[in-house]
């Protein structure tokens, strides 16, 4: 069952992404552990404007686990989407210009796909195609024709992934310091 993400799903939202959060090698995780940034994000999810705020997620939910999530939304959002984690930073006593992520992510104009995360055990089912579908078809209704995401050049698995969908490469970026291929479907 596909579904949108509810700000219940906080916790289990944030451990499904610190495998992102790892692969990326993002500073923040040298200053704060695992546990406290996972319930620090888990909180901010709670946030509807947040990058991972539950109404920029869905949700596929198989047995009544969630097997992978989502989250997209317009580029121009990139602007706000840190700000809920500010305001958490600031509570737990960190200084608030502290950031998870560094860099830009989004291409003017489009609809990005932030992360997409499979649980590992639910892996090779076709969940990540269809979150990706379900994005996008989302993504069409509000406007937007051109869809885009990022896609680290180390990840050959998730680019054949994207390009069967019917993305396409469009530049590369570096994003915390990796290298990435930018990806956009029209």
């Amino acid at each position: 069952m596909i579904r949108f993400a509810t700000q219940k799903d906080g916790k289990e939202i944030a451990t499904l992404l610190w495998e992102i959060f790892e692969d990326m090698e993002l500073s923040l995780l040298k200053k704060i552990s695992k546990d406290k940034l996972i319930e620090m994000v888990a909180e901010a999810v709670a946030d509807p404007t947040y990058r991972y705020g539950y109404k920029r997620g869905l949700i596929y939910e198989l047995n009544g686990e969630i097997a992978g999530i989502i989250f997209g939304y317009p580029a121009a959002d990139e602007l706000i989407i840190d700000e809920p984690f500010k305001k958490v930073l600031i509570k737990y006593g960190y200084d608030p210009n502290e950031r998870l992520f560094v860099d830009r992510e989004a291409f003017p104009n489009e609809w990005y796909i932030d992360s997409i995360v499979v649980n590992q055990k639910y892996r090779g089912m076709g969940i990540g195609s269809i979150l990706l579908e379900e994005m996008g078809r989302i993504a069409i209704e509000k406007g937007y024709r051109t869809i885009g995401l990022n896609v680290d050049i180390a990840n050959p698995k998730a680019k054949k992934l994207y390009s069967r969908l019917g993305y396409k490469k469009v530049a590369n970026t570096v994003i915390s310091g990796h290298q990435y291929e930018h990806m956009c479907k029209s």
